[in-house]
């Protein structure tokens, strides 16, 4: 059976497809993240995208089924408890998340916590209570540039995030006070908080200020051994660009490239594409399209990112020979017409695409864990426990 080389997996962070069939234990009854961004916007456009078939998989605007699409396409149901990114990646990866982890989005963070994170930093907080990132700066940023007090918050998610000035706090400072966080909350199974998010902002009054792209994330391990681990046990590359370094704390990456953007993302991941003669995976995670327009509630912001992302995908896709394949799928949903801020309970997209090879459906995947279970198929190493290889599926459109 024939192997690729070079893998490449790509997270459209939160493009979900359509709800799962039990969403509404999460209260995500009839989302569709792709679905309600793509008719958001009359002239919707991702020609790249229709050529590999995500028309396929659910109701784009614009984007008819494709009778004989570039890529294989179907979409991937999430076993694990949960709708977080965490999860999520972890899932993709081979793990299946039993217990979620805790969230504070009614009562913010116990008193006790806040207690032991002031003693333990030497700063004082205010805030610490569920709130949008930019919206709680403009509310709490001018009494923090005059107190000094950090901006405490979390969200539907379960994290906590610390907010402060770069001109006020330095980065190296804020950046310690959430590795304090992290160390104060794996101490404390009530507090275990999947993710400490440092989320430094400049300017000098409600009116400017602005997040900068310097934001850290502080996860938990994963509890057991991933695709990741592995791969890198066996030698082979682990590229990790984005947040995936930060999502699996490091376990499992040879190579960490970070980057800005979506758009850095992609044009990096175009010149390993194009330049890099490496052996293993190249794993990507793009977050605009959740933390700037999916828990943002902007359905044209999200169509207007993925339309950007579609054309810089028509390059990428030149540098993707017969030796390479490239994976695109999701790690959760996230309606931008939803209520609220959350993410929401959906079906992921899953194309895969190799030059040459004939898009064969690959239905409805059991779980995010086909994906990993499809790189260790590769690359000739045992599988885990979770998840069925689609190696075989897509083999089936090679050219005889």
């Amino acid at each position: 059976m024939k192997k690729f080389k070079r893998m490449f997996v790509i997270v459209t962070d939160s493009l979900g497809v359509g709800e799962m069939p039990d969403s509404h234990l999460y209260g995500d009854q009839h989302a569709n993240t792709l679905k309600h961004l793509s008719y958001s916007k009359k002239d919707f456009s991702v020609p790249t995208l229709a050529k590999m078939g995500i028309g396929n998989i659910t109701d784009v605007n614009n984007t008819p089924v494709n009778p004989s699409p570039l890529a294989s396409y179907g979409k991937m149901k999430e076993i694990s408890v949960g709708k977080d990114t965490l999860t999520g990646h972890w899932e993709i990866m081979g793990l299946e998340v039993k217990q979620s982890f805790p969230a504070f989005t009614d009562t913010g963070f116990p008193d006790a916590l806040i207690e032991k994170l002031e003693s333990e930093t030497g700063h004082q907080f205010i805030g610490n209570y569920a709130a949008s990132g930019t919206e709680i700066i403009k509310v709490l940023g001018e009494e923090h540039l005059k107190t000094k007090a950090l901006i405490i918050y979390t969200s539907a998610d379960s994290v906590l995030q610390i907010a402060a000035n770069e001109e006020i706090i330095p980065l190296q400072e804020l950046y310690r006070v959430c590795e304090i966080a992290r160390k104060i909350t794996l101490e404390n199974p009530e507090w275990m908080v999947g993710r400490i998010i440092a989320r430094p902002f400049i300017g000098h009054d409600n009116a400017s200020f602005k997040r900068t792209a310097n934001r850290h994330d502080y996860a938990v391990k994963p509890f057991a051994k991933t695709t990741l681990d592995h791969l890198k046990e066996n030698h082979f590359d682990v590229i990790a660009i984005g947040k995936i370094n930060d999502i699996f704390d490091g376990e499992g990456i040879t190579k960490v490239i970070k980057i800005k953007s979506n758009f850095q993302g992609m044009e990096e991941t175009i010149n390993i594409a194009d330049t890099l003669a490496f052996h293993g995976l190249c794993f990507v995670n793009l977050v605009d399209f959740d933390a700037l327009y999916g828990h943002r509630r902007d359905a044209i912001g999200y169509a207007n990112c993925l339309e950007e992302f579609d054309q810089q995908l028509s390059t990428l896709i030149n540098f993707i020979d017969e030796d390479d394949l490239l994976i695109i799928c999701a790690d959760h949903g996230n309606d931008p017409l939803h209520t609220g801020t959350d993410h929401t309970r959906e079906y992921v997209l899953l194309l895969a695409y190799s030059l040459n090879l004939k898009g064969q459906n690959l239905g409805i995947r059991e779980t995010f864990s086909d994906i990993g279970a499809t790189i260790l198929d590769n690359f000739a190493l045992p599988p885990m426990k979770n998840g069925k290889s689609f190696l075989r599926n897509i083999l089936k459109g090679e050219s005889k």
